[in-house]
């Protein structure tokens, strides 16, 4: 489903088995970057380690992700171990003339030495229905996938919820910079005029000159561009995270221009309130920031 938002962060298991083999799967996962697939496969099933990574890159597109797969004989033939005597005689032989023509000790008098020797103790391993072994396989994996992608959209759901709810707050902060911008102007034409009429008392005062300081002042402190480009920039955000998907970078990216036309805001900022609410938007920005962290 397009509309479903998963965090990078969850654990899934499956399992499957029929009278021969019993295959456990289980994988778990952290933010990353970009998909890391960190597979560990018993022996037995390395060949199907490429039909593994192509499962898992139909369920996940980002994260670290740890796979552990276990497998077990029911049967109880799968393998034995095999002890070949001719192999163990040779060695036998080889050591004592070797100890004798070195004046050596011939020091390989436990058995457990003599097993440990190459070839002496083997492990036969009967014939595997290949076919058969990657059926189970591929079904314990899909379960585990499946169940771990429900993992993280659950995590992902709560996270949108979140991050919507941030935007909210954003609005209102937004709006509450537009609406103070103007007044700051005003406010500060009224102060310019009290100051100069004190200073200047009955003389006569050259309005145009104050104007003009008047709208050098409104050209420094317009936030206007910056007002549009935020509301843009929550609308987006609000449309990518309705839409859902992999939206994490796409997010991200948003995010970072949020930061910027905030920043620019504070900087202009010629005024506490108007800096206090610069502030609270930034502080607002930068927890999103952390939350998409989380997100695909």
């Amino acid at each position: 489903m397009s509309d479903v938002i998963r965090s990078m962060t969850g654990f899934g298991r499956g399992e499957c088995q029929d009278e021969h083999y019993k295959i456990t799967v289980e994988m778990k996962s952290v933010n990353h970057r970009y998909l890391d697939l960190g597979i560990r496969l018993p022996k037995r099933l390395n060949p199907y380690e490429a039909d593994v990574r192509n499962i898992i890159r139909e369920y996940a597109q980002r994260g670290k992700i740890d796979i552990f797969v276990t497998y077990e004989s029911l049967s109880g033939g799968d393998s034995q171990v095999c002890y070949n005597s001719e192999v163990a005689g040779e060695y036998m032989r080889y050591l004592v003339d070797m100890a004798q023509e070195h004046g050596l000790e011939n020091d390989v008098r436990g058995v457990s030495r003599l097993a440990s020797m190459p070839g002496v103790l083997t492990l036969d391993e009967s014939e595997v229905n290949g076919e058969t072994l990657e059926k189970i396989l591929e079904v314990a994996l899909r379960q585990a996938c499946q169940s771990f992608c429900e993992a993280r959209t659950g995590e992902g759901e709560k996270l949108k919820d979140d991050l919507l709810e941030k935007l909210d707050t954003m609005r209102g902060l937004v709006d509450s910079i537009e609406e103070r911008s103007p007044k700051i102007v005003a406010e500060y034409r009224e102060k310019l005029f009290a100051k100069v009429a004190e200073m200047l008392g009955d003389a006569q005062i050259d309005e145009s000159r104050l104007l003009t300081e008047v709208t050098i002042f409104a050209d420094k402190a317009a936030v206007d561009e910056e007002i549009v480009r935020l509301k843009a920039h929550i609308d987006a955000m609000e449309k990518e995270l309705r839409t859902g998907g992999a939206v994490g970078r796409k997010l991200d990216f948003i995010a970072q221009e949020m930061n910027r036309e905030a920043n620019t805001t504070l900087s202009k900022a010629n005024d506490l309130t108007l800096s206090d609410i610069a502030i609270e938007l930034k502080t607002i920005i930068e927890k999103i920031r952390e939350q998409i962290q989380n997100l695909e």
